[in-house]
C-alpha cells in the first residue's frame, strides 16, 4: 500500500505524438518543461516523407526516452491514397504551383490533408496512454498555419476528449486523459521562439513533404517553416537544397 509520500513523488506521464517535425518536437520539449515523463509515439503511415521517422528516433534519443518510443505501422493509408502525402499521383503543392495560381493556402482543405489521420493517431495514443498510466496526450496541431485541416481544430480536439472519457477505463473511473494542444493558436514564429528558449533540437527535425535528405524549401510545409524562422529572427539549422 502506497503512503502519501509515495503518491506525492509519483511522476506524471504524457504520451507525445512525435512525427519528427518542428511542431511535434516543440510539443515534446513543452511536455518535458511541464514536468511530464515522456512516452513518444510515432506513425509510419506510408507518408512520402517517411524520413521523418528517423528524425523522430533522433529526437527521442535526444530526450533520453528511446526505450519508450513506439513506432506504429499503418500501411492502409497508402492503400487508401487520397492525399498528396500518401498518393504518388497527387502532386505536393510548392512555389511553382503558387506561381501558376494554385495557392495551397487558398484551398478550403489542402491536398496534403490525410483523411482520418489525427483521429486514428489520437485513438492509438489513447491506448498507449492507458497502458502507461499517462494522464495527457500532447499533439502539435495548429489551427493557424493549417486552418484548412478539419482535424486540427479545437472543436475536433474537444470532441475526441469527450469520446476518451466515455470509451476508456480511466475515463469511466473519473481519472481521464487530457489532450494537450499548446501550439493550437500560436504562429510558427512563436512556436520557434518558445522552442528555442527551452532548447528544442530543431536541427534534428524535418518539415519537408518531399522526404529528401535536404529539404526542398518549396513545398507548403517548407515555406511555412522558413517564414517562421525568419519572423522569429533565427536561422533554420537544417539543410536545404540550393536554389
Amino acid at each position: 500500500m502506497s503512503n502519501s509520500s509515495d503518491t506525492n513523488n509519483k511522476s506524471k506521464k504524457a504520451v507525445v505524438i512525435l512525427s519528427g517535425g518542428l511542431d511535434s518536437t516543440t510539443c515534446m520539449g513543452l511536455a518535458k518543461e511541464a514536468g511530464y515523463e515522456l512516452y513518444p509515439i510515432s506513425f509510419d503511415y506510408g507518408q512520402r516523407h517517411r524520413i521523418e521517422i528517423e528524425n523522430a528516433k533522433q529526437v527521442a534519443e535526444h530526450y533520453g526516452v528511446s526505450q519508450r518510443h513506439k513506432i506504429i505501422k499503418l500501411d492502409f493509408f497508402r492503400d487508401f491514397g487520397g492525399s498528396a502525402l500518401t498518393d504518388d499521383t497527387i502532386e505536393v503543392p510548392n512555389v511553382v504551383n503558387v506561381e501558376q495560381g494554385e495557392d495551397p493556402e487558398a484551398s478550403e482543405i489542402p491536398v496534403t490533408y490525410v483523411p482520418g489521420r489525427n483521429l486514428l493517431f489520437l485513438s492509438i495514443a489513447t491506448s498507449y496512454a492507458e497502458v502507461t498510466g499517462s494522464e495527457a496526450i500532447y499533439i502539435g496541431v495548429n489551427a493557424l498555419d493549417y486552418s484548412g485541416y478539419p482535424d486540427c481544430r479545437p472543436e475536433f480536439i474537444h470532441k475526441v476528449e469527450e469520446v476518451i472519457a466515455l470509451a476508456t477505463k480511466v475515463g469511466v473511473e473519473g481519472k481521464g486523459i487530457t489532450i494537450e494542444t499548446p501550439l493550437i493558436d500560436w504562429t510558427k514564429a512563436r512556436i520557434i521562439q518558445e522552442g528555442i528558449q527551452i532548447g528544442v533540437p530543431y536541427e534534428l527535425t524535418t518539415s519537408c513533404y518531399n522526404g529528401k535528405a535536404e529539404a526542398c524549401g518549396e513545398c507548403d510545409s517548407c515555406r511555412l517553416r522558413l517564414k517562421g524562422f525568419e519572423e522569429a529572427g533565427s536561422k533554420d539549422p537544417i539543410a536545404y537544397l540550393e536554389r
